[in-house]
């Protein structure tokens, strides 16, 4: 969503994670996604790295508010409390662990203090959206997913409106098609607009 709200256009390459391709292993290390290859002495491999890169180059929506510490702050909090937690709930959830309502309880810590945060605005940082509304979207998104009928009737109406609200923007359903995995001989596939 990052490189569509930057107008950024790129040469998309979906991969398989199970059967990666030599070039992806060879641009990155980290050989995980997603990776933006610059050139050959820049690649970015970090999800937050490359909104950064595109929202530096063209913010036509000022979603970096002119690089705020505190939302930046925002974004690195659910990276470090809450990610984590997240991996455990879907697991214990997939695997039927025992500890599923316990892994969840430490997740709904940090949704508590999101419920919290729009209960003043409409969005994460104030009333108009903003970064760290899309960098944390999809991790709220797969959270929503796990136990879809309790988090229906969860306590987190102003989550619950926020989240909504993000589904039904046009730009999210454009980030959300599905493309063939990409092989060698592929014609170039463009992603995002310019």
């Amino acid at each position: 969503m990052g490189l569509l709200l930057a107008k950024q256009q790129v040469i998309l390459r979906e991969v398989i994670m199970k059967n990666k391709p030599t070039e992806m292993i060879t641009a990155s290390a980290k050989a995980t996604v997603p990776i933006l290859v610059i050139n050959q002495s820049l690649v970015i491999d970090q999800s937050l790295d490359i909104m950064l890169w595109a929202l530096n180059k063209n913010d036509p929506n000022n979603l970096l508010h002119g690089g705020q510490v505190a939302m930046l702050e925002l974004i690195y909090r659910t990276d470090n409390e809450f990610v984590d937690s997240l991996k455990k709930y879907k697991a214990a959830s997939r695997y039927h662990d025992v500890e599923k309502d316990s892994y969840r309880s430490h997740c709904e810590t940090y949704i508590n203090f999101l419920e919290q945060r729009l209960s003043q605005h409409e969005y994460l940082m104030g009333d108009i959206p903003c970064l760290a509304d899309y960098a944390i979207l999809p991790f709220i998104r797969q959270f929503s997913r796990v136990e879809r009928q309790w988090y229906r009737q969860a306590p987190y109406p102003r989550l619950q409106r926020w989240l909504t609200a993000q589904y039904q923007q046009p730009i999210f359903a454009q980030a959300m098609v599905k493309y063939e995995p990409w092989r060698k001989a592929d014609a170039p596939v463009l992603f995002g607009n310019i």
